[in-house]
């Protein structure tokens, strides 16, 4: 066995039918011993690999979480005291010997999966946490596809290089944690908050396909699908277009999958970024839902209802839904006004004496072409539930668009697994007070080629060469074809309203290499942690995490972040203000 070393045989979870008459000797904690009599003891022994019962002389002192070696002969279980729910249910250890090798006191909780614990106290005691099964599959879940995202990246050709953890400030938005320097007292690195920058100097540097699975850190509030700390697969390749990238990414993400799951998911389809605004109501669309918005501009197009004067008029079905009480679509009602709409009109789909009716309060003021198209355009039927709202066309979708995820209720991590490219992101996605676009990416995306002629006279118009990787409505990463032609990059800045030594100032260090020879290039990168928590079933990225902090930022564990001593500012050069 590979498991095998000078202190164990092999693993508690590996001993089967084919290992009777064997002698072992496993290593592992004590899960849980049951008295049998004055001499005998059941010893459930656990490690990595699972639980095996061991039969074990009672005299001897054993308790939860004690660390022991227990050597003894492999045995079928008595008849009728088989556990079918234990891999290693038909066999036990018998005529052990046991040795301690580390006395344990009572864990704060019991190490199974079963056990409802406070986060918070998870965290404190994360090394006894991690011995539960569950947070076992996770983070072996989380190496397999680590190491298969390694081998799809190796055998396309990409060479892995380790980017510094010690930066300059970067364009990209987040805010960035700093770290003062103490040989240069008053300035300040920065940790970087993605590999962005450096990447794109390797292909200058001739390295046409990069990868590294990179820690990045960014200072912004935490929630379930962010950490200060996090990893992803970050890539660039030269002389590529969008479709090379995506075929890259694609090939990379299901095999991790497989790795993960056993199965591999079916290819990864692709959707522009206006359809899924359109068709979902977001750019993060989760496919398992069935439904999709519905446009019913041409139903209310000459409506006399003030109620559907609107530049957009957009529904939503919900099957079954007909069966909200009056309380519960008052509570729709409001939920889409906190999203930002005007108002949302409901309509409850029956049937009377074979004809279909609707049921709603503004039902009455419709007309009957009105009513007729608005069941035949959705596609509702008796017992379905339809939600409109009449807004601008932006607001309309993303109400809706919510109000879809929350009413379907499917948790992120729950399968089928539907993956989706969403492509054609705007390039700017407003224009800011000053009266300049505002980037929807980083300011070195290249714009669709079909559209860079409309950069100075319709901005917003414009489409961009980014691509985003959806899971189950989770956004795993972002990318882009770069920036790699001065005078396409200087209209960038100048629509952005970077003046030319504010872009040497800001962006030098990038632009002066390019103009040494830079080679058309693109890449991506996705969260590792992300992806790592949907194929587990996890709706928290902190669940496939060795040490996360909590949602303040704090490590229970270790107690960070804490002050530092005063001789240690001094040698900073930093001097704490009071609070």
């Amino acid at each position: 066995m590979t498991s095998a070393t000078s202190m164990r045989t092999g693993l508690c979870g590996e001993v089967g039918i084919g290992d009777v008459g064997s002698r072992v000797r496993l290593c592992g904690w004590v899960a849980r011993r049951r008295e049998h009599g004055e001499h005998l003891a059941f010893v459930d022994l656990r490690d990595r690999s699972g639980i095996v019962q061991c039969v074990v002389d009672g005299t001897v002192d054993l308790r939860s979480e004690y660390v022991v070696a227990v050597a003894g002969v492999v045995r079928r279980r008595p008849e009728g005291m088989e556990n079918p729910s234990l891999p290693t249910g038909e066999v036990e250890i018998g005529d052990c010997t046991v040795e301690v090798l580390s006395a344990a006191e009572p864990p704060p909780f019991l190490v199974e999966d079963r056990a409802e614990v406070d986060e918070v106290v998870r965290l404190r005691h994360r090394y006894v946490d991690l011995r539960r099964p569950r947070m076992q599959a996770n983070l072996r879940l989380r190496a397999a596809a680590v190491s298969a995202i390694r081998r799809a990246m190796d055998r396309q050709g990409f060479c892995e290089i380790e980017t510094p953890l010690l930066w300059s400030p970067t364009p990209e938005g987040a805010r960035e944690f700093a770290v003062p320097s103490r040989l240069h007292t008053g300035d300040f690195y920065v940790l970087p908050q993605s590999p962005q920058i450096a990447k794109q100097l390797l292909m200058v540097g001739g390295f046409d396909r990069y990868y590294q699975i990179a820690r990045c850190l960014r200072d912004e509030d935490l929630r379930a699908d962010r950490q200060f700390e996090f990893t992803q697969l970050d890539m660039e390749a030269s002389f590529v277009t969008q479709d090379d990238v995506l075929g890259f990414v694609s090939e990379a993400v299901l095999d991790a999958a497989e790795a993960a799951t056993g199965a591999r998911p079916q290819e990864i389809e692709r959707m522009s970024w206006s359809a899924a605004i359109d068709r979902y109501g977001t750019d993060k669309p989760d496919l398992r839902i069935d439904t999709e918005l519905v446009d019913l501009g041409d139903v209310f197009a000459s409506s006399e209802v003030r109620a559907f004067a609107a530049p957009s008029v957009k529904a939503l079905r919900v099957p079954g839904g007909s069966q909200k009480s009056r309380s519960a679509l008052d509570g729709l009602v409001e939920r889409a006004k906190a999203l930002g709409a005007k108002g949302l009109a409901w309509f409850r789909v029956a049937e009377d004496e074979g004809a279909t009716t609707l049921d709603s309060p503004l039902a009455r003021v419709l007309s009957d072409a009105e009513r007729d198209g608005l069941v035949r355009t959705t596609g509702a039927v008796p017992g379905d539930l339809v939600l409109v709202v009449a807004d601008e066309h932006r607001v309309a979708c993303t109400v809706l668009g919510q109000l879809r995820v929350e009413l379907a209720g499917k948790p992120v991590g729950e399968g089928p697994y539907r993956y989706v490219w969403v492509v054609e992101f705007p390039l700017f996605e407003a224009l800011g007070a000053d009266g300049h676009p505002v980037p929807a990416h980083h300011p070195f995306t290249m714009p669709h080629p079909d559209d860079i002629d409309r950069m100075e006279t319709d901005p917003l118009s414009v489409r961009s060469q980014a691509y985003d990787l959806v899971l189950n409505g989770w956004e795993l990463g972002s990318g882009s074809i770069r920036i790699h032609r001065a005078d396409i990059q200087a209209r960038v800045f100048h629509a952005l309203g970077i003046s030319d030594e504010d872009a040497e100032s800001r962006f030098g260090f990038l632009t002066s290499a390019f103009r040494y020879g830079a080679p058309p290039h693109g890449g991506f990168a996705f969260g590792i942690d992300r992806l790592a928590a949907v194929l587990a079933g996890e709706e928290s990225i902190r669940e496939v995490i060795a040490f996360p902090k909590t949602q303040s930022g704090a490590d229970p564990l270790t107690g960070a972040p804490k002050a530092l001593p005063a001789a240690a500012l001094a040698d900073l050069g930093i001097r704490i203000a009071a609070k």
